[in-house]
């Protein structure tokens, strides 16, 4: 069995449509998926439907932006299968804002730099809930200033050590929105805890009982960084995700639906963790 619980869509910052992920994952042989967009829920209804008609079982999943207030830290996580989705659209709604006013910001701050409008930008987030860095960068890609997502100049721009252009705020406290997931009756996991630097707020949530779950296998994680995710996760019985965290052409590293997954026992652990709510 096969099972990637953490994939994206352009209803956020991929590039492939719901459809064109679940026949990917159909002929990735994926037997369950979970399409995680951040700060939304709308796929779900529809990925339902096109999930029985390709032969793939969908999990309901949302990627949340959080903040660790103390560290001054993004953090996401991962809700999966709300009982009481419609708990989350308030939080999901809010955090889209935040992210739309960053990046109009962005937007703004590139403009004085190159010559491209704001509808250049604006195309390629039609269906998306935001506006992400991805979508500015395509449009500075397609009038010529860059020839890749992830080179030199996003690392002018939108470095987290000093991009000229980089804009962000704080958003919901990480402890309150994992109150606000289980309030939904949701399974609550920290994503990729390497990627942001959030270990050790991982441990302080994992010992205050906030958190289901921790994602271990990611491509952020390296051999070493997997074991002391797997011991943490031991230590407090958490559950043990993986997924593929894909993007389509927005990956920040080269990475494929399946490249990483959740086992069984895992996934059964999350199924009957919601059920329990």
């Amino acid at each position: 069995m096969i099972c990637d619980l953490h994939c994206h869509t352009t209803m956020s910052d991929g590039s492939l449509g719901i459809e064109d992920v679940i026949v990917q994952a159909k002929r990735m042989n994926i037997d369950f998926l979970s399409i995680t967009d951040h700060d939304t829920l709308s796929s779900f209804s529809r990925a339902k439907i096109l999930g029985e008609r390709y032969g793939v079982k969908m999990i309901q999943g949302v990627e949340m932006s959080a903040w660790d207030k103390v560290r001054k830290r993004k953090v996401h996580i991962i809700c999966y299968a709300p009982q009481k989705p419609d708990r989350l659209e308030g939080l999901c709604l809010k955090s889209c804002e935040i992210r739309k006013a960053c990046s109009k910001e962005m937007i703004e701050k590139v403009m004085q730099l190159y010559p491209i409008t704001p509808e250049s930008v604006l195309k390629h987030c039609t269906a998306s809930k935001s506006i992400y860095k991805s979508h500015i960068m395509r449009a500075l890609i397609e009038y010529g200033y860059a020839l890749e997502f992830y080179g030199e100049l996003d690392k002018k721009l939108f470095s987290p050590d000093g991009g000229l252009c980089l804009v962000e705020r704080e958003y919901p406290d990480v402890r309150f929105v994992l109150d606000l997931i289980h309030t939904a009756r949701g399974v609550a996991v920290m994503a990729h805890p390497a990627l942001y630097d959030n270990i050790d707020l991982l441990c302080e949530l994992a010992e205050e009982k906030k958190l289901d779950g921790v994602e271990v296998y990611h491509h952020s994680a390296d051999e070493e960084k997997q074991k002391e995710l797997l011991d943490i996760a031991q230590k407090y019985d958490l559950i043990v995700t993986g997924g593929s965290d894909f993007h389509g052409l927005y990956n920040a590293v080269p990475t494929h639906l399946g490249s990483n997954t959740t086992s069984k026992e895992n996934l059964d652990r999350i199924i009957k963790l919601s059920n329990k709510k």
